[in-house]
């Protein structure tokens, strides 16, 4: 008896003592805890998102991927499965589980090492959001002490939707809704039961049980925890061997996009990343541009189109590479089969192209395995037939006999599949190109493609590439031509120039594509018609210097540019962004906009922190009025008291270009679509078109910019390392078809916008030999428009077009 009493007066102290330790303890930490009241206003790390102007999603970027789900929208099996996983007892106890912590705590005091079990959901959310990841007896008691009075500040569901958002899951995934998306390519309330306990099981060993990194691994937990929702009455029997019996189907996903759209989207990820430094990547930031989704598409699929079309025209390159079968066991067929999904698996689909590898070549057809594990056939004449291999930029050999000529076994290739399910034998264009859309009245970006493929090549040459427009550029030169006092009717001798010039490297001698002259040329019939050596000769009347100084109010760098006469054949550098900034002002009546991208931004919670006020043409607007200035401090109280002021109007763009010098060069303009290199486009059966094909020597650059009232678009086509097209490879054969498709879609629905006739602008008839108004009754004359006071004297013996008639005679003489 002595004993028992000894050893219960013992125990009673030992109890005693280790409350009062315990009370010390609390005492110690209990001042030191964080404020738990702090997790009902968490900031979680959230990735900023990117958007079209009409809430398509196109980008998201951010160092950790989360998507926060309100437990609300939380499927109640995944919460069973996790319940299974981490914490049976979560509904029921109050943040600590003292059987397990009991356990847990006496095995890290007895072997220094983490027990097994022991931790709640609550204390996990403790740990995550304050605590550090450190194995030891003092954060194990921060963490219950955190947990039971998270429970006495939050409900179980926020709880939940805290662990639930927060926890990590491997390959940068934050939060179960983000695992889904990265593993599974859904939101999580499209996964089945398989797939939630898969996910469930993730938190134990994030590295080792995600089911790319660890499938066996994440498997065998998954079964696992099946097992436990069966035991606990969440499935039945059948559930369980169903689910128990799936296969691991995850794979790598990136974010969920409405569609691809990745030069726009990284062009705003770097906007952002200059406006707010890294955190704009942690902010939950969400970015609304100015690109128009169904135009987005359309520019995407007219660049590719065309691409492919130019590749199509030069021959088939073969495949992308050999892969023999497997060395190590030339007789096993899946060991190649399974080395070939590997390397399809490394391989990107670029541009809708998805790459495959032939295993097997017959007499009319050949056989591919394709990326996801499938089977498919391309016949003969999907391809095979027209792949005349390339030989060189101009040539391509004769046409192949038969798919042996064209393919072997093992080789990895691009395929396509049509509407109706055929393959077809494709390859990625080395070729490269470029679209950019604006809205001229005020510069928003609506469309803008980079390159064939972002998988591919990330190199943005809408707005990096810089290249030399050619005679794209020749318009700026008319224009400041018309403004110093030409006309179009003016006439250039269109004949052989020699300049001697140190910047030109010595004598150059520049000609007419196609190496001939036609003697005296009106300036409009000159430009419609890209004549080179009138260009030359006028900018040799103009003056270098004082086409420097006017092209600078079209957006145009002058201190970037040679001050040489080969500018009046383009061979300054611009990108097709500037390109199309600068033919915006020959779009929109001549005022200068500035192109932008990021139309507002929003905080999480949806506010607008940023507004894009862009300067933007009124051409009705009367002169604005200055606010009145504030003359008088106001208190405080007159401050809080005052109404919220009217949205101020938009900044007007600024007039760069005589209204009439506009009109004029707008008319020769669409001379080139209905009269000159850009005939093309009178396919899509519209008179309000203006534009103006560009080549460059080789040619190595093919260009068309063109507009109507609404939107300014240029296209540009060329190789990255400056090779030559080939023959025959001009702005009007290999770019202008992008923008036809493009623009077809555009102005899908518009109606035709004719240029109003501005004030000050006569339309007279013209002798178009001497550029002289025409006498009465004159045969062969046309029509030409001038500004009043730059109407021509009427045409006699000798005379060519230099006189200048008063405009009262004029208007006299006419009527």
């Amino acid at each position: 008896m002595k004993i028992i009493s000894f050893l219960f007066r013992a125990f009673v102290l030992a109890s005693l003592g280790m409350v009062w330790v315990l009370a010390g303890v609390f005492l110690h930490l209990s001042p030191k805890l964080p404020n738990v009241e702090t997790l009902r206003d968490v900031q979680l790390q959230t990735p900023m998102r990117v958007y079209t102007q009409s809430g398509d999603l196109i980008g998201q970027f951010g160092e950790q991927k989360r998507s926060p789900l309100p437990f609300d929208e939380i499927p109640e099996q995944f919460i069973n499965a996790l319940l299974s996983a981490e914490d049976d007892g979560f509904f029921r106890h109050q943040g600590i589980d003292l059987m397990g912590l009991m356990r847990a705590v006496s095995e890290l005091v007895l072997t220094g090492q983490k027990g097994s079990g022991g931790s709640t959901l609550t204390m996990q959310v403790a740990r995550n959001y304050f605590l550090t990841l450190e194995q030891t007896f003092l954060r194990k008691f921060n963490e219950i002490l955190l947990a039971l009075e998270i429970e006495r500040s939050l409900n179980k569901q926020e709880i939940f939707e805290l662990y639930f958002n927060r926890v990590f899951l491997g390959h940068r995934a934050y939060g179960f809704e983000a695992a889904a998306q990265v593993y599974y390519g859904k939101s999580i309330k499209e996964l089945n039961l398989a797939q939630h306990a898969m996910l469930a099981g993730i938190p134990k060993a994030p590295s080792r049980n995600n089911p790319i990194s660890g499938p066996e691994a994440g498997k065998d937990r998954r079964n696992w925890i099946l097992g436990r929702m069966l035991q606990l009455g969440y499935i039945n029997d059948e559930a369980y061997r169903e689910a128990s019996a799936q296969p691991v189907t995850a794979q790598a996903h990136g974010a969920q996009l409405s569609f691809a759209a990745h030069y726009a989207a990284e062009m705003a990820r770097q906007e952002m990343l200059k406006r707010y430094g890294m955190a704009a990547y942690d902010e939950g930031l969400q970015v609304y541009t100015t690109i128009d989704s169904r135009l987005q598409k359309a520019a995407q699929a007219a660049l590719i189109n065309g691409l492919i079309t130019y590749d199509k025209r030069h021959g088939y390159r073969g495949p992308e590479r050999q892969l023999p079968p497997n060395t190590d066991d030339q007789d096993n067929p899946e060991a190649s089969h399974e080395s070939w999904l590997r390397a399809l698996t490394d391989t990107p689909i670029v541009a809708g192209l998805s790459p495959a590898i032939v295993s097997a070549v017959g007499e009319d057809s050949v056989d591919i395995l394709l990326k996801d594990g499938s089977s498919a056939q391309i016949l003969w004449q999907n391809g095979l037939r027209q792949a005349n291999p390339y030989l060189t930029e101009n040539s391509r050999g004769r046409a192949p006999q038969s798919p042996e000529e064209v393919l072997a076994v093992g080789d990895l290739i691009r395929s396509k599949q049509d509407e109706e399910g055929a393959w077809h034998l494709a390859q990625v264009p080395a070729v490269q190109g470029a679209l950019v859309s604006l809205n001229p009245d005020n510069g928003a970006i609506v469309s803008l493609v980079g390159g064939m493929g972002f998988e591919d090549s990330k190199f943005n040459r809408a707005t990096q590439a810089q290249r030399q427009p050619g005679s794209n550029f020749k318009p700026f030169l008319y224009s400041a031509a018309l403004e110093g006092g030409f006309t179009a009717a003016s006439l250039i001798n269109d004949a052989p120039v020699v300049v001697e010039d140190s910047s030109l490297e010595g004598m150059w001698r520049p000609e007419n594509d196609g190496g001939r002259f036609y003697g005296p040329t009106r300036l409009r019939w000159a430009l419609t018609k890209s004549r080179n050596l009138v260009s030359i000769r006028l900018l040799q009347q103009l003056g270098v210097n004082q086409l420097l100084d006017y092209i600078g109010r079209f957006g145009f760098d002058p201190s970037q540019y040679s001050p040489n006469l080969s500018l009046a054949l383009g061979t300054q550098t611009v990108t097709p962004l500037q390109l199309a900034g600068a033919y915006a002002v020959l779009a929109n009546g001549g005022y200068s906009v500035e192109p932008y991208l990021i139309q507002r931004i929003e905080d999480l919670n949806g506010k607008t922190i940023f507004e894009a006020r862009p300067a933007t043409v009124c051409r009705d607007c009367s002169a604005e009025v200055a606010p009145p200035a504030i003359t008088e401090e106001l208190s405080m109280e007159e401050i809080l008291n005052q109404q919220e002021p009217a949205e101020a109007p938009l900044p007007r763009a600024e007039r760069v270009m005589d209204e009439r010098v506009n009109f004029i060069i707008n008319s020769i303009l669409q001379d080139v679509i209905t009269q000159g290199t850009g005939r093309r486009a009178l396919a899509l059966k519209r008179k309000d078109l203006g534009g103006k094909t560009g080549t460059t020597n080789g040619p190595m650059d093919a260009w068309f910019a063109g507009f109507n009232r609404d939107v300014v678009t240029t296209t540009w086509v060329g190789f990255d390392e400056y090779t030559p097209l080939g023959r025959r490879e001009f702005g009007g054969t290999a770019a202008l078809p992008i923008w036809i498709e493009y623009m077809e879609q555009a102005l899908k629905d518009s109606p035709d916008l004719p240029r109003p006739l501005p004030p000050g602008i006569v339309r007279v008839r013209i002798d178009p030999d001497s550029g002289l108004l025409a006498q009465p009754g004159q045969a062969g004359a046309i029509f030409e428009y001038f500004r009043e006071e730059k109407v021509p004297a009427f045409g006699g013996s000798g005379q060519s077009g230099t006189g200048i008639r008063d405009t009262d005679d004029l208007i006299r003489d006419i009527f």
